[in-house]
């Protein structure tokens, strides 16, 4: 049947004929309205296609603290110890100072009850040695002043002494040829009185004492030189002497140099061991003040890594978890690589907290239901170990927004979103069916030390 005619026999036939088969076709005016909702529905989802979408990038994470220091941190030991009392217990709140544990010692040179005396008394001796030592290079330094003023003299008297010599030589130089000279001349005289007496002229007495002249002259002469040899051997002895003396000086001197030397280099070695003595007196004094592990800072002990008395512990090794008390609570957030150009410090987020019932629409952040506003404060310079970069994120100054929960704990699991331009959702489905990142409408801008603006 085609029904081109508007009177219809349908309702005719199936009222007065109990066809099974016809009551059970479906009814044609069914199929037009659903045509029609088909119709609205295609123009509501087109028109849809137009509507704001804000892009944002999504990353997980948990609740931390802002500042490192209301962060959860281990306590840890200075110095290795027995564990003799403890005076805390998983989850008791201390404050700043309060006694965590005791530790006794376990070294054996820390043994000695009364090692601070001891040591006190070999610093006293030390000290006394270092005073003796002082006074050891006082009366050296006195004495290298005594030899420099007795070499003073003595050179002053030897080189008198070769003065007064160099003066002998010359005047006997002077009279060896003052009598060389008269022996000359007695020599001619001679000469002339023998001439003379083969002329007749003198008698040989007067020759005979002319030659005795000559003769006596000649002695002079060699009186002379001998005289003069002496001179001279007690000039070269004078000299030696000045050489002697100063010679005597300088070994006295080097000596007395030298002692003084060791004493100082001794008075250094012994300052240095009264160094280190005063140093280890401090030591100690300190390490019986770590023997007491006390909180770093108000919060609530979460763990005990030992347990038991009488537990032998390493220096540095962890013993408690402390969490700070009124941590500065923030959320870190990891995001993919290919985000992080297109976030800046100061960009909205919305967070959803594990555990507060929370409905999200991504796109529309003013529809949410149960989530909260943040910011970023801090983007990581570096990749963490899994590849993707670090985002801290604050509350949102303003008050727009409701306060985060005052039951968040850190480590609690975050999901956030951090919340770009706004563009039409066709935009969005055709950039997430082609893979391609969210956009920005300019470019972002440095500010002073490198971080994005």
């Amino acid at each position: 049947m085609l029904n081109l005619s508007n009177s219809r026999v349908n309702d005719d036939i199936i009222d007065h004929f109990p066809l099974q088969t016809l009551r059970k076709l479906p009814d044609l005016n069914a199929g037009r309205s659903l045509g029609r909702w088909m119709l609205i529905i295609m123009l509501v989802l087109f028109g849809t296609l137009f509507l704001p979408w804000q892009q944002n990038i999504n990353g997980e994470g948990h609740v931390t603290a802002l500042t490192p220091q209301d962060r959860p941190q281990t306590v840890q030991n200075a110095i290795a110890g027995r564990i003799e009392q403890w005076f805390v217990r998983d989850g008791q709140k201390v404050k700043k100072g309060d006694t965590l544990l005791i530790i006794s010692e376990i070294k054996d040179e820390y043994f000695d009850p009364n090692l601070p005396e001891r040591l006190r008394e070999q610093l006293g001796a030390k000290q006394n040695s270092v005073q003796a030592t002082d006074a050891k290079i006082q009366a050296l330094d006195g004495q290298i002043t005594a030899l420099g003023a007795g070499l003073t003299a003595k050179l002053q008297s030897a080189r008198n002494k070769v003065k007064q010599n160099r003066f002998k030589v010359a005047s006997d130089s002077t009279d060896l040829i003052a009598q060389r000279t008269n022996y000359r001349i007695a020599a001619d005289r001679l000469a002339r009185s023998e001439q003379m007496h083969r002329d007749g002229l003198i008698s040989l007495t007067d020759l005979e004492s002319r030659r005795l002249k000559l003769q006596e002259d000649y002695a002079k002469v060699i009186s002379q030189e001998a005289k003069l040899n002496v001179s001279r051997q007690e000039l070269i002895n004078a000299v030696i002497d000045l050489n002697t003396i100063q010679a005597d000086y300088q070994e006295k001197v080097a000596k007395a140099q030298s002692d003084k030397s060791s004493a100082v280099s001794y008075r250094a070695d012994a300052a240095g061991e009264v160094s280190k003595i005063t140093n280890k007196i401090s030591s100690v004094q300190v390490r019986r003040g770590l023997y007491v592990i006390r909180a770093p800072q108000d919060g609530f002990v979460v763990q005990s890594f030992k347990a038991g008395i009488g537990e032998t512990i390493k220096e540095g090794e962890s013993i408690v978890t402390l969490q700070p008390d009124s941590p500065d609570i923030a959320v870190e957030l990891f995001v993919r690589p290919n985000d992080v150009p297109l976030i800046q410090r100061g960009r909205t987020v919305r967070l959803e907290f594990d555990g507060w019932p929370a409905v999200q629409f991504s796109g529309w952040p003013t529809v949410a239901v149960g989530t909260f506003g943040g910011e970023v404060a801090v983007i990581d310079a570096v990749a963490s170990t899994t590849g993707k970069y670090r985002l801290l994120v604050r509350p949102t100054q303003t008050g727009q927004d409701p306060k985060w929960p005052e039951q968040l704990r850190v480590g609690s699991g975050v999901y956030g979103w951090v919340m770009l331009d706004d563009v039409p959702i066709w935009y969005e489905i055709w950039r997430q069916l082609n893979g391609f990142p969210p956009s920005l409408k300019a470019e972002p801008k440095e500010e002073k030390g490198g971080a994005k603006k």
